[in-house]
């Protein structure tokens, strides 16, 4: 049976993070996912991402009690599933860090940061809670939908984390220091590369880690990268992985093809379709949201401009043509012989299969693609029955195909 040991390490890591913000030691900045979480904690902040208490929302199903709640304020039921879930979880007074780490509640922010890097809808999620918790809220605002990550558009995103250290030094009352903030840069640099070097684990022809299991192990480079914890983490994971792959011990004891996944995960039926995969012969090896944490152009020498960069040049903030090139890149690399898009329903920003992208993209690559339509979180919006019919004849088609057997891999 597919096992990975450092998974014990990862809930004992993850419980002392959020046992740590209800500690009271810290003031507490609240964070997109994909936000500037290195300023944060270079100015003291222990640092919470609503994202994250999101996906639980979604994983453990609690997400379906909760959306009506945010409806009933006001919210519609077709904006982001994260926003309505979490807003809903908070007005009904739960959340699964209550069983799971013994919190009370979600950590009250003294301060709130956002970037519309990823989405429009974070600015509103997280006015909602500034009004509630009656705390400051800064947003950075940068370019969006980009084929080329310019100079000017970098120093745009610089100014912007450059005008939140005033913010920050009000509230927690410490001077600004530059070197601490290297050192936090320096700290997820280190983090991400690892990361990223997990992630390339499965490109091997034995993967022993799966799109799937990538979900649950990006834990710590979402919410504590910056810190030893998550590069010393993903030291110890990447070792278990390689040697894993020295000994020729894969997740699937027989790959009959290797399949991307695009977009959002379906957090409520992660281990339903893991296992659907994997009975079907298929190896979900890649997928742009896991890929969404390598910052590779992290730089301590050149902090502000280096993690600006990086942030804007995110997947989810390219331009179609930058993104199907990166796609086909991963494609070679990975020995892609099939690529499976979740059209998320309340996840505009981060679907790819409306406007016409995978036969385009098909077109250039030759890898065949299949869509299927769910949720993050609103499982009102996944058909389970349907979904098993399709992916199931997809992969089938593939496994017979002549494509499958001939198609080279890029070495990287």
């Amino acid at each position: 049976m597919h096992k990975i040991e450092s998974t014990a390490t990862l809930k004992a890591i993850m419980g002392e993070y959020f046992r740590s913000l209800g500690s009271g030691e810290k003031k507490i900045a609240w964070c997109t996912s994909v936000g500037p979480a290195e300023l944060l904690r270079a100015a003291g902040f222990e640092v919470y991402f609503p994202e994250n208490h999101g996906a639980l929302l979604g994983a453990t199903r609690a997400a379906m009690d909760h959306i009506p709640e945010a409806v009933k304020c006001g919210y519609s039921g077709h904006v982001c599933s994260y926003t309505t879930s979490d807003i809903g979880a908070y007005l009904r007074k739960e959340t699964p860090l209550q069983d799971h780490y013994g919190l009370q509640g979600i950590p009250k922010p003294d301060l709130i940061v956002y970037n519309t890097n990823q989405c429009r809808e974070v600015q509103d999620w997280f006015g909602f809670f500034a009004r509630e918790f009656k705390c400051p809220i800064a947003g950075v605002h940068p370019p969006r939908h980009l084929e080329e990550v310019t100079d000017a558009e970098v120093a745009l995103v610089v100014k912007q984390f450059k005008d939140l250290v005033p913010i920050c030094t009000a509230i927690t009352g410490q001077a600004w220091d530059e070197e601490r903030f290297k050192e936090v840069v320096k700290l997820s640099k280190e983090a991400t590369l690892l990361w990223q070097r997990v992630l390339k684990t499965a490109a091997s022809d034995t993967p022993p880690i799966s799109f799937f299991d990538g979900t649950i192990h990006m834990g710590p480079i979402v919410v504590l990268r910056g810190t030893e914890v998550a590069k010393a983490y993903y030291a110890q994971l990447l070792q278990e992985l390689e040697g894993k792959i020295a000994q020729g011990q894969g997740f699937l004891p027989k790959v009959r093809s290797r399949i991307f996944w695009e977009g959002m995960p379906i957090w409520g039926k992660i281990r339903m379709l893991s296992d659907l995969f994997c009975e079907n012969g298929a190896a979900v090896v890649a997928s742009t949201y896991c890929s969404s944490w390598v910052f590779d152009q992290f730089d301590e020498a050149d902090p502000w401009t280096s993690t600006a960069r990086a942030y804007t040049g995110i997947f989810i903030n390219r331009g179609e043509g930058a993104k199907m090139k990166m796609l086909a890149e991963w494609f070679g690399e990975y020995g892609i012989d099939g690529i499976v898009y979740h059209d998320s329903k309340t996840c505009f920003n981060n679907s790819n299969a409306k406007m016409g992208m995978p036969e385009r993209l098909k077109a250039i690559t030759g890898v065949p693609s299949l869509i299927i339509e769910g949720d993050l979180c609103d499982l009102r919006f996944f058909s389970e029955g349907q979904s098993i019919t399709k992916i199931e004849t997809f992969l089938e088609q593939l496994a017979e195909s002549p494509a499958v057997h001939g198609r080279k891999r890029t070495v990287q």
